[in-house]
């Protein structure tokens, strides 16, 4: 089991408000690949900006769909690993957790996690292209899009490319990541931006800042403590510390 580090145990310990920030490296130990990485075969030959932008959903809007028909299908094929547990237990655990993913896949819940902040959204609910109301749940049959009733084309309640974040999930992550005590960083690239942001930001409010990751990122430098390893095996490491 991963050693952690006596002095994480006594943040761990002391903690009024953890913050857990998490990226594609923990969904990659379901199995579910990250974007570029599933752009293989049929997908293989399309452009990421054909598959998930605006104007590619506006050029051809069934590829589009079929593509993320057929990544949700692998989302819902995955299993929540050991991190995702590891996390909710900790949310059960501790007085107060802020859970910031820019997952899109639904595993953080299905692990116990009650309300994660999805800075990218959730491919398992839908949305309307056109006026941007609420499309609820994928319908049975996925072959054919959905429509609202403005006419419109559901599509994923995902951000695509050129798209902004939400605001009011993006404020609410900011606003969590200045009030922390303790910061988590947990598979994630720390590259895209803004998301990428908040482990510094909580770092110039005064928390005390934790990069998980196998390999070291633009955040290394300046976290105080990097352990380098899968997500799950250091996730269950350090909810073994606090019994």
């Amino acid at each position: 089991m991963t050693p952690i580090p006596d002095d994480l145990i006594r943040h761990l310990q002391q903690v009024r408000h953890l913050v857990i920030f998490t990226g594609a490296g923990v969904s990659a130990e379901s199995g579910i690949p990250t974007f570029r990485d599933a752009q293989t075969g049929l997908w293989a030959k399309y452009r990421p900006e054909q598959l998930a932008s605006p104007e590619g959903f506006h050029a051809d809007p069934q590829t589009v769909w079929d593509w993320y028909a057929w990544r949700r299908e692998k989302c819902l094929a995955a299993e929540p690993n050991a991190a995702h547990l590891a996390i909710a237990e900790l949310e059960r655990r501790l007085p107060r957790v802020t859970l910031i993913t820019q997952n899109v896949d639904g595993l953080h819940q299905r692990a116990g996690s009650s309300a994660p902040l999805e800075l990218h959204g959730n491919i398992h609910h839908l949305k309307c292209f056109a006026c941007r109301r609420d499309g609820g749940d994928w319908p049975d049959d996925v072959r054919t899009i959905p429509r609202c009733r403005c006419g419109g084309r559901m599509r994923p309640a995902v951000v695509w490319f050129g798209e902004s974040l939400p605001e009011t999930v993006l404020g609410a992550a900011a606003e969590a990541s200045q009030h922390t005590d303790l910061f988590l960083s947990i598979g994630t690239s720390s590259l895209v931006y803004p998301a990428a942001e908040l482990p510094f930001l909580a770092k110039r409010h005064g928390a005390f800042v934790v990069e998980i990751n196998p390999q070291p990122t633009p955040l290394s430098a300046r976290a105080d403590l990097c352990l380098q390893g899968a997500a799950g095996e250091v996730m269950a490491a350090l909810l073994a510390t606090n019994t």
